[in-house]
């Protein structure tokens, strides 16, 4: 016989342990992913396209054994702190995201939950990871170059057209990745024979102000260093630069679509995909701390002739033929 008091003791421990193991059950199909995404609710995002394809290559499946809860930031990163810790609060498995501000505010949100990060800046130099081979903690990803790739680009442009000799370098100040700009390049400028100036935009109207003020300083060229919020603007920076006859050049994705003259960098799709294994791998088990940061190791070069048509520029043919694209 059970006495009465054995038997609900019993019984409670069933009840409290049955829905445990039937969540287990259910998170053993359908894993979490959260997506911090800095930018707009954007089907077409090449970034989040590539993910969701590196995904799929994995048997990772949205909608079957996969549930993406994505939140969009609309390019203003003082959301993306609030973003965060609602996509914490849903306790996903693993959290993607991409963009320096959305690295940073996904760490600071967790130290528990998994955070892979598509593309941002020296991981390393932001503090969120203790080195590449080993990042510790709950983040790890793909980390793009800094100050070397920018000195990259500058000797692009100068090689472009070598009569540029002084160059605008337009800054967003809200990317601690950037606060020794351009002295952290300073020798490739001296060696190239270039002269930097550095010009901060803090907000996307200032953008006409800071365009005019790098016109008086006689500026010949411009290198736009990637930014979240420079990427919502991009058109209209290429439009002043070509109305201020100024030959440009950035790393941000669609820069020469938009109407620079050169885009140099890595290859977010790409970097996307690798994204994804680092996903599977930890929702199979692996730990952040365990998985080496990535560095890109290939590079796309795309000439917008069009640009180049207008601002009276022949571009030399060696350049040309180490162009990824060329834009008619």
């Amino acid at each position: 016989m059970i006495d009465r008091r054995t038997f609900l003791a019993g019984t409670g421990a069933v009840l409290l342990t049955a829905p445990l193991a039937a969540e287990g059950q259910q998170l053993s199909r359908i894993a979490v992913i959260g997506v911090l995404n800095p930018g707009r609710v954007n089907v077409g995002s090449p970034v989040l396209t590539a993910f969701r394809q590196g995904l799929r290559e994995l048997g990772w499946v949205d909608g079957q054994n996969i549930r993406l809860e994505q939140r969009y930031a609309e390019w203003k990163p003082e959301r993306l702190p609030g973003l965060a810790a609602e996509l914490v609060r849903l306790r996903p498995h693993v959290i993607f995201t991409w963009t320096q501000p959305a690295a940073v505010a996904a760490k600071q949100a967790t130290d528990e939950i998994p955070i892979v990060v598509g593309a941002a800046t020296d991981l390393v130099a932001m503090g969120v990871a203790e080195s590449f081979a080993r990042p510790g903690g709950n983040l790890t990803g793909m980390s793009m170059l800094g100050s070397e790739a920018e000195a990259k680009r500058l000797q692009l442009l100068k090689e472009g057209v070598p009569s540029v000799s002084r160059v605008a370098l337009l800054v967003d100040p809200a990317l601690s990745s950037e606060k020794d700009y351009p002295t952290a390049f300073a020798d490739a400028a001296r060696q190239l024979g270039v002269h930097l100036l550095r010009f901060d935009a803090q907000n996307p109207t200032d953008i006409e102000r800071v365009m005019s003020v790098v016109r008086q300083a006689r500026a010949d060229a411009l290198l736009m260093v990637d930014s979240a919020m420079f990427n919502t603007i991009q058109k209209r920076i290429t439009e002043l630069a070509l109305q201020y006859r100024l030959p440009a050049i950035s790393r941000s994705t669609g820069f020469a679509q938009a109407g620079g003259l050169f885009q140099y960098g890595e290859n977010p799709g790409e970097m996307a995909r690798r994204a994804a294994v680092y996903v599977d791998k930890i929702l199979k088990g692996a730990k952040p701390a365990d998985l080496p940061i990535e560095q890109p190791t290939k590079f796309e070069l795309v000439i917008n002739l069009k640009t180049a048509k207008a601002l009276g520029l022949t571009i030399p043919p060696s350049l040309l033929g180490r162009a990824d694209e060329l834009i008619q």
